[in-house]
């Protein structure tokens, strides 16, 4: 499959795996006639397959006809999984790790299908005088927050690669968190050596100009197999409308294969959805950069999702180690 195209708590335990990008739209909803449901997604690109499933009506296809269908973006992937844990919302995209804080917390829910895998760059400042990895001892880096998906992603690969760690754990480099739009000008002021960036950031980032790539996607930890995002359903509305599930998936999967097909359309659908959402554009040369390090699949490995919670764990993120046998439910997607 080509490559196309990222951005991901429950208690003080298990926020480490909460997911590091967020938008500035506000959720929210109204009472639902029987007809009509709501599907969430963020509006970020690597949740592009909302974006194109919503412009191009893909969910109303696959609906029984006169079904109302409602959108609704949300600003965290807490306030996501609490909307699909309520049926505020039927379901929609989210990153995996508020799948995986509210399942192992209990919550009843299932990821059906992937959203898209990769977007995960190392970068570091143009004046840090790192040009490799090992230049990192006793640098600091930034990180959306700590044990956030990027976070695990770059420490076990320090850990694994170059024996390396941060000070959290008596470590070589120093930490600190911020969001990712800030990371560009936290380099040029001198404030920080390297970044995990989430994409669009680094794209931002190479096109400014201030800060260089240090370790690309496919080198990254988990970089080209662990989903960036994914589709998520109750278990209730799973065992009480079956048929409903699969109509989401299925349209899911559509609007997937549709942007795998039409990269650069769905590029043009991805850029006007997110200036319209949250009034905020992106540069069509971001967008591209970004696109490049993403591989928008539906195919979803749980044995993935279970090894990237286990070094969360070996990293001492967690206290106990999770068990995620029975999160993921690809029934559906073999039925479609």
């Amino acid at each position: 499959m080509k490559k196309i195209f990222y951005m991901t708590a429950v208690g003080v335990l298990l926020i480490v795996l909460s997911a590091c990008g967020s938008s500035e739209s506000e959720a929210g909803g109204e009472e639902k006639e029987a007809d009509e449901i709501t599907v969430g997604y963020f509006p970020n690109i690597n949740h592009a397959a909302g974006m194109v499933a919503e412009e191009k009506e893909m969910y109303q296809e696959q609906l029984p006809d006169g079904t109302k269908v409602n959108y609704q973006y949300f600003p965290d992937g807490s306030a996501f999984m609490t909307a699909v844990e309520t049926g505020e919302i039927e379901g929609g995209i989210v990153g995996p790790g508020p799948a995986m804080n509210h399942y192992v917390s209990g919550a009843a829910i299932n990821v059906v299908a992937a959203g898209s895998k990769g977007g995960t760059v190392i970068m570091a400042s143009n004046d840090s005088n790192i040009s490799t990895p090992e230049d990192l001892k006793g640098k600091t880096f930034i990180s959306p927050r700590v044990g956030c998906t990027h976070d695990v992603q770059f420490e076990t690969m320090m850990k694994e690669e170059f024996g390396m760690t941060s000070e959290r754990v008596q470590g070589d480099m120093k930490h600190v968190t911020g969001k990712p739009a800030t990371y560009a000008s936290m380099f040029e002021a001198g404030k920080v050596d390297a970044a995990t960036v989430p994409e669009p950031w680094a794209s931002v980032i190479e096109t400014e100009g201030s800060g260089k790539v240090l370790v690309d996607t496919p080198e990254v930890a988990f970089g080209e197999t662990l989903p960036a995002a994914v589709f998520v359903t109750s278990e209730k509305l799973k065992e009480k409308n079956p048929e409903l599930v699969q109509n989401l998936v299925d349209a899911h999967k559509q609007a997937t294969d549709f942007i795998n097909e039409n990269p650069e359309e769905a590029k043009t659908i991805a850029q006007d959805k997110i200036k319209e959402i949250t009034d905020q554009g992106l540069e069509k040369e971001v967008i591209d950069g970004a696109w490049e390090r993403i591989d928008f699949s539906y195919e979803v490995d749980e044995s993935v999702l279970q090894d990237f919670a286990d070094s969360s764990y070996n990293l001492k993120f967690l206290e106990e180690k999770p068990d995620l046998t029975g999160l993921v439910d690809k029934e559906f997607l073999k039925n479609g």
